[in-house]
């Protein structure tokens, strides 16, 4: 589902430049579900931007879903960004004055789908992460955990092929953890959607079904394990 192959990123400025990843080769199996982790400052949220065409990598090329990715045009990539790929954040990135549904329905707007059928999707998306009692609650009226319910059901609701997840978990105390992880290996699971999760948390971590441990912007090892429901 997504190959990279010879992934280079350096930053650079006036005065210093960065190698953020060196020599990245990875393939994601379609329908896999695979967890990134290392230290911070490691390359980890740089590879999953990467991956997610939020980035553009200084050399290498991308394939996702057997298409070259790399060097498109911005328009192009922000289509199979918005067709193709779903994305979750830590800070969940909930815009505050709309209200849950609202929210939810946002990727649909730029594909024109008219606003009757945003409005199905965003509620069947939201009965699958368990909120579909709060269509119309404002964020700030959600907990951190529901929030990141909502964060899901925002980046499920255009059915992409991908979601791309940094630290999901990371703001979430155990139990709202386990719940949000349980909606992410269902989808996984029962839709057979490719996750790519960046994490911190080495039991989250080894619920999936591959654990890529990365260091100084390189993958140095990985290691399978069998993804499984708490």
């Amino acid at each position: 589902m997504i190959k990279l192959t010879n992934i280079e990123k350096v930053y650079k400025t006036s005065t210093i430049q960065t190698l953020a990843l060196h020599q990245v080769n990875l393939e994601v199996a379609r329908g896999e579900f695979l967890s990134i982790m290392g230290p911070s400052g490691c390359g980890k949220s740089t590879l999953l931007n990467i991956m997610g065409l939020l980035d553009a990598p200084t050399s290498g090329t991308i394939r996702l879903d057997g298409q070259t990715v790399s060097n498109l045009p911005d328009k192009r990539l922000a289509r199979i960004r918005n067709e193709k790929l779903g994305f979750i954040f830590q800070s969940y990135h909930l815009i505050q004055d709309l209200h849950v549904l609202d929210n939810v329905e946002l990727p649909l707007i730029y594909r024109n789908v008219s606003a009757t059928e945003r409005k199905r999707r965003a509620q069947e998306a939201l009965e699958k992460v368990g909120l579909s009692a709060r269509t119309k609650h404002y964020p700030n009226q959600l907990s951190g955990g529901q929030r990141q319910r909502v964060a899901i059901a925002r980046a499920i609701v255009g059915r992409p092929d991908v979601i791309l997840a940094d630290e999901p978990t990371g703001n979430l105390d155990s139990v709202m953890g386990d719940e949000v992880m349980n909606i992410l290996l269902q989808l996984n699971r029962q839709e057979g959607t490719t996750i790519v999760m960046v994490t911190h948390d080495e039991a989250m971590a080894k619920r999936t079904q591959r654990l890529l441990r990365f260091f100084d912007g390189q993958a140095v090892n990985t290691e399978n394990y069998v993804a499984q429901l708490s």
